[in-house]
């Protein structure tokens, strides 16, 4: 029983990690006072940033669509969005406090799924979708430039990251085009 609800709940952070570009690390901590549903933003904590610093992270309607099925299934003492459902050793968390989802379920979910596919390679496919660089680069919270560029460059560019993650999502949910142009196609048409 708890195999399967651990596998559901790992197809359901693994869903918000291709969702919001995130690394896999920064979603199984995701706490519910993280989520500002009235902005739909995750804001990131410095601790859980590779590049150490907080980060913004604009929702889609997909991403906020899952929070909140999360948020209705909350259970009590819950802080974690994707928390583990198996029992909580006393013995190990002396503070009561329940525990996010293993890394390692995700890993056994990717396995399960026998793709070949990594969270890795989600964010890079994000990437290789995205056209603008320095927007892509800001939802993917990568460094851009030297230390001086970074040192000047303040702004975060949330609301330009907005219609990026939208648009993202529904891609991901068929209703848009894909951006990729197929090979061979301007050889077709630069030979006639």
């Amino acid at each position: 029983m708890h195999g399967m609800l651990q596998a559901a709940l790992a197809a359901k952070a693994l869903q918000f990690v291709i969702l919001t570009g995130a690394r896999s690390g920064e979603v199984f901590g995701v706490t519910f006072d993280e989520i500002d549903f009235e902005t739909s933003t995750w804001t990131v904590p410095v601790n859980r940033m590779k590049m150490g610093r907080e980060h913004s992270v604009p929702l889609s309607e997909q991403a906020l669509a899952l929070l909140k099925d999360q948020l209705a299934e909350r259970g009590p003492k819950q802080d974690h969005v994707f928390e583990s459902p198996l029992q909580q050793s006393p013995k190990l968390h002396r503070s009561g406090a329940h525990q996010p989802l293993s890394p390692m379920a995700l890993v056994m979910l990717m396995r399960r799924l026998h793709t070949g596919v990594t969270t890795h390679g989600m964010r890079s496919s994000f990437r290789s979708w995205s056209a603008d660089f320095e927007v892509a680069e800001q939802c993917l919270a990568h460094g851009v430039g030297n230390a001086v560029v970074q040192a000047y460059q303040r702004s975060s560019m949330l609301e330009r990251r907005r219609p990026v993650m939208t648009s993202w999502a529904q891609y991901l949910a068929g209703k848009a085009e894909p951006k990729a142009v197929p090979i061979g196609s301007r050889r077709k048409e630069t030979a006639r």
